[in-house]
């Protein structure tokens, strides 16, 4: 019956989707993304065609009722087809358009219309909910979260079960922020069920950083102090023990490495923690007390990534269109703009006395004081915004270097070959600022080719030896793959 019904779901996608009330079905934008929908009666929509008190109209209003329920929850929900939020789901909405189908209409036409209606706006919730968990974008998610996973059981996790001592080192936290960084540039394509998925995935994954980070830093200090010195200091290195091991937990935990654990189980025992060191007499000893107020705030540092379960429920998070932080970076990018327009033009007419090198100094300095509260995508907005001021400044630099140039007659060939290619690479990078296509762009296409080719020359040049040589060609090496990284920024289609 279910498979059939889907069958019929797909069989009638092509019909114009317009719901029982003349509102169709629009993907979550009319909802209230988490909170409860606002909606009239239907007889206080429209006025309606056919008796409303016929049982057909009846039947179909209450499933109407059940649409309006469950809409919130399909245009939040951001798992994947195996979770069981999925499949509650399905299962209710399969129920629902089971149920539209067995209405009798009695052959006539303004119930035939209804029932269609009510049809395609559940079908509309189904197809919703599939493309959102199956969408390419949430199963990339889903993998970087798994090697994010994969990682830290290895480095961690499987290391202090068995036993051992998890080695923590810049590596692994270097490790853990590409992972980051690839996140957030996953293309949600503004649907919150996605948007909330990636969010959901950083928060989790930027905690476990930061607990990690807090590990090697505590890894460092000369603690915890010998047992000899007071007797409330056999008890807080037994704290100190415990700590630990709730550490490693909680990395469990935010990682879904944890099948018993719990929040709330490791919470009462980090809370147990602090009422146990409270309890210990260590007045007239500075040290120890400073001792305790330290573990108390590694403690109060775990408590703090314990509140992650309902985190990305509030959309104001992760659908970040009106956040204060985005609108301040947008302003700034809209004044980078302005000033890339400014010094193309004078550039293009031979003028090079346009070099707003202090203003845009400001502009980076301004960016720095953006707060991200400690969200990854505005973190990745923030660093895009420096790029591209950045990427403005070495262009000038690069402008200023060539005219002054004064080539002697000593000069190493091998020296002049890379100021020509640096040329080159000045006047290609001049159309990498003002291009605004797309990669599928031929002009995208040539101006990638001929950045590789200056690369490919500069590679040809022999120093022979020459130590200035070898310095300016790798830096040119630098600044041309700089500027394909910006071309390539500039064209990846992020999104917040």
């Amino acid at each position: 019956m279910r498979r059939a019904a889907r069958n019929r779901t797909r069989s009638r996608t092509q019909r114009p989707e317009k719901s029982l009330f003349g509102k169709p079905f629009d993907g979550g934008k009319r909802m209230d993304h988490g909170g409860p929908q606002q909606q009239q009666h239907p007889m206080e929509q429209q006025q309606q065609p056919y008796n409303p008190q016929h049982p057909a109209m009846m039947r179909l209003y209450e499933v109407q009722k059940e649409v309006a329920s469950l809409g919130p929850q399909v245009c939040t929900f951001s798992g994947l087809q195996n979770d069981r939020d999925y499949k509650r789901l399905e299962r209710e909405l399969t129920r629902l358009l089971l149920e539209v189908d067995q209405v009798d209409t009695e052959g006539k036409p303004e119930l035939q219309g209804a029932r269609k209606r009510a049809a395609q706006e559940v079908e509309g919730l189904l197809r919703y909910l599939e493309e959102n968990a199956t969408h390419p974008s949430r199963q990339a998610i889903e993998e970087l979260s798994n090697e994010a996973r994969q990682l830290v059981d290895e480095r961690v996790v499987a290391p202090q079960r068995a036993g051992g001592v998890a080695e923590i080192n810049d590596e692994l936290v270097d490790a853990l922020q590409e992972l980051v960084l690839r996140l957030t540039q996953v293309k949600t394509e503004g649907r919150v069920p996605l948007r909330k998925a990636r969010y959901r995935a950083l928060t989790r994954l930027c905690a476990v950083q930061d607990v990690l980070e807090g590990r090697t830093q505590q890894q460092t200090l000369s603690l915890p102090l010998s047992g000899d010195t007071h007797e409330a200091v056999h008890c807080i290195n037994q704290v100190m023990v415990k700590v630990s091991v709730a550490r490693s937990q909680l990395v469990a935990l935010l990682m879904g490495l944890s099948g018993r654990d719990s929040c709330a189980h490791l919470s009462r025992i980090l809370t147990e923690m602090q009422v146990e060191l409270d309890a210990l007499d260590v007045s007239g000893n500075a040290a120890i007390r400073n001792y305790r107020k330290q573990v108390v705030e590694e403690i109060n540092g775990l408590l703090k990534h314990l509140d992650l379960e309902g985190e990305g429920d509030d959309t104001r998070r992760y659908d970040l269109a009106q956040n204060n932080s985005i609108r301040e970076i947008e302003a700034v990018r809209a004044h980078v703009s302005h000033l890339r327009e400014g010094v193309l033009r004078h550039c293009a007419m031979g003028d090079l006395s346009f070099r707003p090198k202090a203003e845009l100094q400001s502009l980076l300095t301004h960016l720095d004081q953006v707060d991200t509260a400690k969200n990854p995508c505005i973190r990745e907005a923030r660093r895009r915004a420096v790029v591209e001021v950045q990427a403005i400044i070495t262009f000038l630099d690069l402008r200023e270097a060539l005219a002054r140039r004064q080539p002697g007659p000593n000069e190493h060939p091998s020296h002049r070959a890379v100021w020509l290619v640096l040329g080159s690479l000045s006047d290609l990078q001049a159309q990498v600022l003002g291009f605004d296509g797309k990669r599928v762009d031929k002009s995208y296409m040539i101006l990638e080719e001929l950045l590789t080719k200056q690369l490919l020359a500069l590679d040809a040049v022999d120093p022979q030896g020459d130590e200035t040589t070898k310095v300016a060609r790798k830096q040119a090496v630098k600044f041309a793959q700089n500027i394909l990284n910006y071309l390539d920024m500039k064209t990846d289609e992020w999104e917040y």
